[in-house]
């Protein structure tokens, strides 16, 4: 990549990311009601994004195989538990993470 072409690509990405950070403070100014719509969104976006994020994890998971899937269901366990016992979400996806991780490496 030349020098000129270095420029150009980081004064894109600083564009892309100025107009993305700033539109919505454009659409939706301070004194005018929020849409419904928006309002919608911002209620069930959250909940469809994390379930879509299950199906992800889960997709591959073959029950027929060795394991039949249990490291995923234990750490699935430990990160639904936790997280009804703390409500923390960074230490719940931390600790399935990582009992993911050992179940993986050191049981199945």
């Amino acid at each position: 990549m030349t020098e000129l072409q270095l420029i150009i690509t980081i004064a894109m990405v600083v564009l892309g990311t100025m107009l993305t950070r700033f539109t919505p403070f454009l659409v939706f100014p301070a004194g005018k009601d929020t849409p419904k719509y928006v309002q919608y969104l911002g209620k069930a976006l959250p909940g469809a994004a994390l379930g879509m994020l299950v199906i992800y994890c889960f997709k591959d998971v073959d029950p027929l195989a060795r394991a039949h899937g249990l490291p995923e269901l234990i750490a699935l366990a430990v990160i639904v538990g936790l997280h009804l016992w703390k409500r923390n979400m960074l230490l719940s996806i931390a600790a399935g993470t990582a009992a993911y991780m050992l179940l993986v490496t050191f049981v199945f």
